[in-house]
């Protein structure tokens, strides 16, 4: 486990370096503090950290850590317990090795985030990060100078100010832990904020092709040359005059369009109340006076003294304003096509960015501005029953065809010829208007000379527009057509082409239609050599579709790789649907290696092993031949850095193939991963990947990216759910309900006690500890909630002591009596240990428990005797231990006794009930506490769903983010909380 902080350095620059929980725990030493700088014990290597953050230099850093004189104390989220007695911190000094970041490598990295945990310094720059951003959105920054350098400066004011004090307040110590000692809170976030927000706003505005300060703010290097005292000043006055608004009315642009013959574009102004951009008034309207016009009366006295003010500020950094001044009551600019291209451009830009509010016309913003469209094809279309290995898939061959375009349409020769005479920047063709920057057309119609046509891979087909980036050609590529298979996967008409396959004769299973359909798309992708995501829902039979296709195929050999817990599973469908394949598990102390190893393959059909195995013997394995390698429970290299997703991805196969119920968990890194296994290269590179697709849609929801990504992997993944019954309308109903429980007199005073205690540390504390403490105070809480026993740990009865506890025994009794069986998930072990003897006493019936300690073989005969017709009732399951890879169709009711606060896990953990085999309704229940945090926090997990959705949340760490007085207010308890005494 690594865990990631970042520092602020003095020059200017975010550090980055990680604690490696795998390095050893203690560091030993005389017991006397060290006169200079040790290496820190924990640190990463640079190595490690390129592979954590891709942008940066490497380096190394002194810091002021709280350490012991055996060494400096671990992250609380690597939970390394200190060797020996704990004495009080002292600031010690340790070296480390770090990745520095410039404020513009910093800002992208921080918005994408890491695979790996992140320490609160990473969680405290990012949300420094978010907040400039947010002012940079909103027009809340003004160009100046900062000693000699040029720098867009933030404009706090109002709300902002009071956001700005919180993350003042909030800034771990470790963020300002570089050495020397000394440098005050306040002095490190300003220069943070200023560079962040400078990075921002520096991005997003294009080059100054002139000199001195205004280009010194559109480029990396800042520094301005020559005596600033005049422009120092100058500075000073526009800022007092021409600070971003912030009353409650804005004056905003509007670009129109030409209308008919007309020459002339306007810019036309209005008024808009600040904070209902909703309501907006023409400025005609406001020197009329009109009824429109009164209702701006409400938000300020005198709206048209505003607009015009406003006007003469904006003239400061649009300066062609000033014609439209000369007149009593301005109501529009009108201008020629190069003005408007200009306004387009550049004003709007500088509109925006002080504050002024900015409408575009929609033709312009979608985008209509040329492009290059490819055509693909090949010479001969093989049918699909000729498709053979390395003559199709994404290494094959196919002639293409670059040509100018206006969106999907292709110009002719006379189009062209007329657009390179054209002299405006804006020119209308076809009825669309078209930005031509003249430039761009000679680098597109150079292009075209050099490249206009030849041969390419299907893989660079689909990557064309990242393939144009690569060499630096600005030109997007509006449209990509191709014919044959291709174009079936680019115009989303591959079902058209699939065929059914047969079972081969003793295959153990009539497939549903909804798993025939899969198994066609499988043997499709697979004649192709293209890889394939089978993505359904957990119960929908991504095994037997998988084990279908094998069968049928007879291609052989095939590598499975899974989890350790589902081995057995495995082993046990193999022989049940496909007992004529040859199954081999390489897996355990005893397996084979070498020529062996090499034997047993040979002899095998399906060699099943695991994510271990594979990370441990890379070499070995991906000298063997395999015909297809597939994953099981593929969300396992959803880290796509680890040594096993690494280790995955460097077995050579013909097919590859990913089975997951949860292809995105909580980012879009995890579905590139999977992706980059079964089709390596489809997304380009993880860095692009970020940059193109995962902050647009992550952080912006971008939809039309949103779109881009779907069409790229729609052909390759495929995604079924059980609640869709034209999927398959025999699986039972899944009914969800939510258990609010109440605690009794003594969880209500523990619970309150715990609040008391904690807060008052918190309060007191910064940086990692008080990150320690927050989530040790949520752990307690929630063990209150559980049951008083569970905090106290003193082996104290269990009757009538719990809320929960006793709506459990309620739940559990009518099942019983009605000859139902059921699963409790706890994420606590000793908890469940708790319930397994209570509940064993309290229904005088055998309840089995799993978690973690539980060996293979143990845990088989646990589902077998609980799947078995006399099984006991009731099987309490630790939800780590007890969320995949099992089949426990003998339940139909699911409690949740606590909750992890991940919706995917929780689903995947309820579903080894709700899946196919089950003929019950299957009863769901998630127990809160009402007025407690667990009741807070509940709102959460459907947001946290949001993401997975969108394209195809983690934790409680969002929570060690929140200021003492959030975090007293998420914590306390409710009057409402404690139930009435029996």
């Amino acid at each position: 486990m690594l865990v990631v902080h970042s520092v602020w350095s003095s020059d200017g620059r975010v550090r980055v370096w990680a604690e490696d929980a795998t390095l050893p725990a203690t560091v030993g030493g005389s017991g006397r503090p060290p006169k200079r700088p040790r290496p820190h014990p924990f640190s990463a290597s640079t190595v490690t950290l390129r592979k954590i953050v891709s942008a940066g230099a490497e380096g190394e850093l002194g810091l002021l850590l709280p350490s012991s004189a055996r060494g400096p104390f671990a992250a609380p989220e690597l939970v390394r317990p200190e060797a020996g007695k704990v004495t009080a911190p002292r600031l010690l000094p340790w070296t480390v090795s770090t990745m520095d970041l410039t404020p513009a490598e910093a800002v992208p990295a921080l918005a994408d985030g890491v695979a790996e945990t992140v320490g609160g310094s990473w969680r405290w720059l990012a949300a420094v990060a978010r907040f400039g951003t947010s002012l940079v959105d909103r027009g809340q920054v003004l160009p100046g100078l900062v000693g000699a350098e040029a720098r867009w400066m933030p404009q706090v004011v109002g709300a902002d100010a009071d956001h700005s004090a919180a993350l003042l307040r909030a800034m771990p110590a470790v963020v300002r832990a570089e050495l020397p000692e000394g440098r005050a809170k306040a002095e490190v976030y300003d220069e943070v904020l200023l560079a962040l927000t400078d990075a921002v706003a520096r991005g997003r505005v294009g080059p100054y092709d002139g000199g001195g300060w205004l280009r010194a703010l559109t480029v990396e290097d800042a520094h301005v040359d020559g005596d600033l005292t005049a422009l120092e000043g100058a500075l000073r006055a526009w800022h007092e005059s021409a600070a971003p608004p912030v009353g409650p009315l804005r004056t905003c642009f509007r670009l129109v369009l030409p209308e008919d013959e007309d020459p002339d574009w306007r810019v036309e102004f209005s008024l808009q109340a600040t904070e209902d951009p909703s309501l907006a008034v023409s400025a005609g309207d406001v020197w009329r006076g009109s009824g429109s016009a009164k209702l701006l009366a409400r938000h300020a006295e005198h709206p048209a003294e505003v607009l015009l003010a406003g006007l003469g500020r904006a003239s400061r950094v649009y300066p062609e304003l000033d014609a439209a001044l000369r007149v009593t009551a301005p109501d529009s600019l009108r201008t020629d096509p190069e003005g408007a291209y200009r306004f387009l451009r550049q004003s709007a830009n500088a509109l925006t960015l002080a504050g002024f509010g900015v409408q575009l016309p929609a033709a312009l913003q979608r985008g209509t501005s040329l492009g290059l469209k490819l055509k693909a094809g090949s010479a001969t279309e093989p049918g699909a029953g000729a498709v053979v290995s390395g003559g199709m898939g994404l290494d094959q061959i196919l002639s293409y065809r670059w040509e100018l375009a206006v969106g999907d349409s292709e110009l002719t020769a006379d189009e062209i010829k007329e657009l390179a005479a054209a002299k405006a920047p804006l020119v209308r063709l076809r009825g669309q208007w078209v930005e031509l920057d003249n430039a761009r057309l000679r680098r597109a119609l150079e292009f075209l000379e050099q490249n206009g046509e030849g041969e390419m891979t299907a893989r660079d087909v689909l990557q064309a527009d990242s393939a144009l980036a690569a060499i630096g050609l600005d030109i997007p590529v509006t449209d990509v057509v191709a014919d044959g298979w291709l174009g079936d996967v680019l115009t989303g008409k591959m079902a058209e082409r699939l065929t059914p396959v047969s079972t081969p004769d003793g295959f153990g299973a009539t497939l549903r239609p909804y798993q025939e359909r899969g198994l066609a798309w499988l043997s499709f992708l697979s004649r192709l050599g293209l890889g394939a995501c089978l993505a359904d829902d957990m119960g929908l039979g991504k095994t037997v579709q998988l084990l279908a296709l094998i069968a049928a195929e007879g291609s052989r050999p095939n590598l499975l790789v899974c989890p350790m817990s589902v081995v057995g599973n495995w082993q046990r469908e193999a022989a049940r649907f496909t007992p004529s394949l040859r199954v081999y598990v390489h897996h355990g102390a005893g397996r084979v290696a070498g020529e062996e190893l090499a034997d047993a393959v040979s002899e095998a059909d399906l060699v099943i092993t695991t994510y271990g195995v594979v990370a441990r013997e890379p070499a070995a394995l991906a000298d063997l031949g395999w015909h297809r390698v597939v994953l099981d429970e593929a969300q396992n290299i959803k880290n796509s850095a680890s040594k096993q997703a690494r280790a995955v991805r460097s077995v050579p196969a013909a097919h590859r193939v990913a089975l997951t119920g949860t292809p995105v968990e909580n980012r879009l890194a995890e579905l590139w991963s999977v992706m980059e296994f079964a089709n390596p290269g489809l997304l380009g590179p993880a860095s692009a990947f970020r940059t193109k697709f995962a902050v647009p849609i992550e952080r912006d929801k971008d939809p039309a990216v949103t779109a881009a990504l779907r069409r790229r992997t729609q052909p390759f993944v495929l995604r079924r759910v059980k609640t869709d019954k034209a999927i398959i309308s025999d699986l039972p109903d899944k009914i969800e309900m939510k258990e609010v429980c109440q605690l009794t007199a003594e969880q209500g005073s523990l619970y309150q006690a715990v609040v008391t205690d904690m807060m008052d540390r918190i309060a007191a504390s910064e940086g990692m500890e008080r990150r320690g403490l927050v989530l040790a105070t949520l752990s307690r809480l929630k063990q209150v909630c559980n049951h008083p026993a569970h905090l106290l740990k003193d082996g104290s009865r269990m009757p009538g002591r719990s809320g929960k506890l006793a709506r459990l025994e309620e739940i559990l009794e009518v099942a019983l009596s009605e000859g139902d069986r059921a699963l409790c998930f706890t994420q606590f072990a000793e908890f469940g240990e708790m319930l397994r003897a209570h509940l064993t006493a309290r229904f005088e019936r055998p309840v089995l428990f799993l978690h973690g300690g539980v060996t293979k073989s143990q845990r088989d005969a646990m589902v077998e005797r609980f799947q078995s017709d006399d099984g006991p009732p009731i099987f309490v399951l630790s939800l780590k231990a007890g969320g995949v890879g099992l089949n426990l169709t003998a339940a139909s009711h699911v409690v949740h006794v606590d909750r992890w606060w991940n919706p995917a896990v929780e689903d995947q953990a309820t579903d080894r009930a709700f899946r196919i085999g089950q003929r019950r309704n299957v009863q769901v229940r998630k127990f809160v506490c009402a007025g407690t945090v667990e009741d807070r926090i509940d709102e959460m997990i459907e947001r946290k769903k949001a993401l997975a959705e969108l394209v195809v949340g983690t934790g409680e760490d969002w929570l060690t983010e929140l200021s003492t007085d959030a975090l007293r207010e998420m914590f306390e308890l409710s009057p409402n909380a404690v139930g009435e005494a029996a």
